[in-house]
């Protein structure tokens, strides 16, 4: 039996988790410890920081492991490359790890892969960042270079909010060093792709909504497909491929952030090595009619990929979150899964008496809905009703 490192247990990594099980795998799930409900479909599990390269290394060696991946999450994508090097697996290189999760890296590498992507500068020290924002003009974007979901990132319109913006920026970051970027307005839409032995596979961009929190925009669902000319669909595809050649990504799934302006360029705002999250594996395998987890974990093992389309079903993803803080004090599951039906899926990730948090970032969510539909009104009167049978106190 083949065996299958998967790092994280939490809820992004469950379906990958059983996909491999499903494929009669043997699973071998590292994390730190904590409640997570991959650990209970694991067939083993280690309990280490999934930052830990080493120590995921030494687990990955003892295990003789296969293959090694996650989805949805940035954080264990520099493990992954460096176990990826040092067994000679098919995955990210610890080089392209490194590049795409850190934004500092990422944009330089874009500058000299000639990606359009906005103006940036990498600061150290508050003083730097507001001469950068004064040299670009207000409105800047003030990053963290290490976080995803929107963590540590702030639209800055006055050099006073600059001062909460980079103290943000150093709570949720292990680095120091962080990015001043120049602000653009345009249509934001989110890109998967996957790049196997060099070539560019997949390419599928999809409209994104998001939810504006504290200065920042947070992605809160997605849709397939995007409906845009052939003219802006090449560009998307030079660009992905600059990305891709600029930062060495190779052998995996790539998720990428981008702008669209009214004359169908582009900019390209960061590219990460991984598939996407907020439900875009589903909602790939719903569209494209073949399993995306399963892609992600054949690539894993070093085995063929095949990505032709059986077919084009339109359909939309969107979180279920919580507009305040507090815990759970109803929660009528009986109703909410009235809805679960051949075109519908519902999830929800806690129950009562779970503490739920305001929605900030990409994890404050308490559940999901995903609908093949084209019909983004569809969506949201489903969520609206079963938001009616959930209590947040």
């Amino acid at each position: 039996m083949k065996k299958i490192m998967i790092l994280g247990a939490g809820i992004y990594q469950v379906p990958l988790i059983r996909q491999a099980k499903k494929m009669g795998l043997e699973t071998i799930v590292v994390s730190y410890a904590g409640n997570y409900p991959g650990f209970a479909l694991a067939d083993k599990v280690y309990e280490i920081d999934t930052t830990d390269y080493c120590g995921v290394l030494e687990a990955a060696k003892k295990e003789g492991i296969q293959g090694i991946c996650a989805s949805g999450t940035d954080v264990a994508v520099k493990t992954i490359g460096y176990v990826c090097d040092h067994m000679h697996l098919s995955g990210i290189s610890e080089y392209a790890a490194r590049t795409v999760t850190d934004k500092a890296l990422m944009k330089a590498a874009f500058v000299r892969g000639q990606v359009s992507t906005a103006r940036h500068c990498t600061v150290r020290s508050l003083e730097e960042a507001k001469r950068v924002a004064l040299e670009f003009g207000l409105p800047v974007m003030m990053k963290a270079t290490d976080t995803s979901g929107s963590r540590g990132v702030t639209k800055v319109d006055t050099l006073d909010q600059l001062d909460t913006a980079y103290a943000e920026a150093i709570r949720v970051s292990r680095h120091n060093h962080y990015v001043v970027e120049e602000y653009i307005e345009g249509t934001e839409i989110g890109l998967d792709a996957f790049v196997s032995n060099g070539k560019l596979e997949l390419l599928l961009p999809h409209e994104k909504y998001v939810k504006h929190c504290a200065g920042a925009t947070v992605p809160v669902g997605h849709r397939f497909p995007y409906i845009c000319s052939d003219k802006l669909m090449e560009e998307l595809r030079i660009q992905m491929e600059r990305v891709i050649a600029a930062t060495g990504m190779d052998n995996c799934a790539v998720n990428a952030d981008i702008f669209v302006m009214p004359d169908d360029t582009v900019q390209i705002i960061e590219a990460g090595g991984r598939a996407g999250a907020t439900c875009i594996p589903e909602l790939i395998s719903i569209y494209c009619g073949f399993n995306y987890y399963e892609k992600i974990i054949e690539n894993a093992l070093g085995e063929p990929l095949d990505f032709t389309k059986k077919h084009a079903v339109p359909c939309i993803a969107k979180l279920i979150y919580s507009d305040k803080e507090g815990h759970i004090t109803r929660m009528d599951m009986e109703r909410i899964l009235e809805h679960n039906n051949a075109r519908t899926q519902v999830k929800m990730d806690y129950s009562v008496g779970s503490k739920v948090w305001e929605m900030k970032n990409g994890t404050d969510r308490i559940g999901q809905v995903i609908m093949k539909t084209d019909d983004e009104t569809e969506v949201d009167a489903v969520i609206k009703a079963i938001k009616e049978n959930i209590v947040v106190e």
